[in-house]
């Protein structure tokens, strides 16, 4: 078994969410929230914004953690046993451009249930849900502000 920990975004800009699509040689299609792998000595909090950054351009602030998220797929090496760290973060822009490097070739911001049904993975739409929600309180209580 081979452990992985990511981090990763969910990224809202004026109540809409950032989502990017993946498509690596037809083998694997469908819209993702960005995310990647932890780097040696690096805080969740700064892989966090790196991937959103590398992923997709835009330029986010972190508001509050989410969650995780926890799943296990499979690899020539044999099972990955991998754990998401989840952020909220604010948008400064609805500006993105998806990483062709890593096979991402849209992104954009949509509404809540847009974002929701477009994601492929069950773990990510539950995890939106989430994060959704707490934006939706924190802006409810005037939380949802640009930190200076």
């Amino acid at each position: 078994m081979i452990n992985a920990v990511s981090c990763g975004g969910i990224v809202i800009f004026r109540g809409k969410i950032l989502v990017l699509y993946k498509n690596f040689k037809g083998r694997y299609e469908g819209w993702v929230l960005p995310k990647g792998t932890v780097e040696q000595g690096e805080a969740f909090t700064d892989t966090a914004l790196r991937e959103v950054r590398e992923e997709s351009g835009a330029r986010a602030t972190i508001m509050k953690y989410i969650g995780t998220s926890h799943y296990t797929f499979e690899v020539p090496e044999g099972e990955v046993d991998k754990q998401v760290h989840w952020y909220l973060m604010m948008g400064s822009s609805y500006y993105s451009k998806p990483q062709w490097e890593e096979y991402f070739i849209d992104s954009g911001y949509y509404k809540y249930h847009e974002a929701y049904h477009l994601l492929k993975f069950t773990n990510e739409r539950q995890i939106l849900e989430k994060g959704y929600s707490t934006y939706m309180e924190m802006k409810k209580s005037g939380l949802w502000v640009p930190q200076k």
